[in-house]
């Protein structure tokens, strides 16, 4: 029986850290410290002063605002194209929202005092901060907006385009109910949503995981603010040296 090859990790894996010139990313590179982030953890908690920033290499992690009466709903979802912990760079030291792994992965993290030391040269990973923080606004408020004025069939749409784009790949596992919750629905809402658009060939659901089969007819139901937020991302953020001609 031929041995399982374990999976690699490399900083490079995320977005961020790749797109650094060499000079720099090799001087943060001993201080990066690989952590494991299984599903459900939490990374912060709303009002947390925040002691490392987090640059995901594989997984999602959600941005989840929580109100007194115990409901939540998903302001912001983020993957290896940026990074968690933001308010250490930002000034305010913590966040009104709680940060927790939706789907299982892998993060590189630097401790606040490095952070603060780069962000003092005011060098390459400053300038992409900044831009990928204009790029998180700009997918809060179109959440916002998505969950005001859209049909929970357009939001989920979106939920799962901006998941698997994420992930790079076809399938996300998650439970209905984790769904209903990050989107701040009721769960036979979500079960009927999903139960249409898998009758119409655009997803199959099975046990927790939910695989795209048609792509195409999935980004033909969703509404503007994929687009929207995608395109934003795009005209913000380099490209990773990796993925250039």
């Amino acid at each position: 029986m031929p041995e399982l090859t374990k999976p690699t990790h490399d900083p490079k894996q995320n977005n961020i850290l790749a797109a650094l010139d060499k000079s720099e990313y090799d001087r943060i590179f001993p201080d990066l410290e690989l952590v494991e982030m299984p599903l459900g953890w939490t990374l912060s908690e709303a009002g947390d002063h925040v002691q490392f920033i987090h640059f995901p290499i594989s997984g999602i992690v959600s941005l989840i605002y929580e109100l007194e009466d115990g409901s939540s709903s998903e302001i912001a979802i983020v993957g290896n194209e940026g990074m968690i912990g933001i308010s250490i760079y930002m000034g305010g030291e913590s966040m009104p929202s709680s940060t927790e792994v939706q789907c299982a992965g892998y993060a590189y993290r630097l401790s606040r005092k490095i952070l603060k030391r780069e962000f003092a040269l005011g060098g390459q990973l400053q300038k992409i901060a900044l831009l990928y923080t204009q790029a998180l606004i700009a997918q809060t408020s179109q959440t916002a907006v998505c969950n005001q004025h859209h049909t929970i069939d357009q939001q989920l749409c979106r939920w799962l385009l901006m998941s698997v784009d994420r992930l790079h790949e076809n399938k996300v596992l998650i439970t209905q109910e984790l769904i209903a919750k990050l989107l701040g629905v009721r769960r036979e809402s979500v079960t009927d949503v999903a139960g249409k658009l898998q009758k119409d060939g655009m997803i199959a659901y099975a046990r927790g995981r939910i695989t795209i089969l048609d792509r195409p007819k999935l980004e033909k139901r969703v509404c503007e603010c994929y687009a929207a937020v995608t395109d934003e991302y795009a005209r913000l953020l380099p490209v990773p040296k990796s993925l250039k001609n």
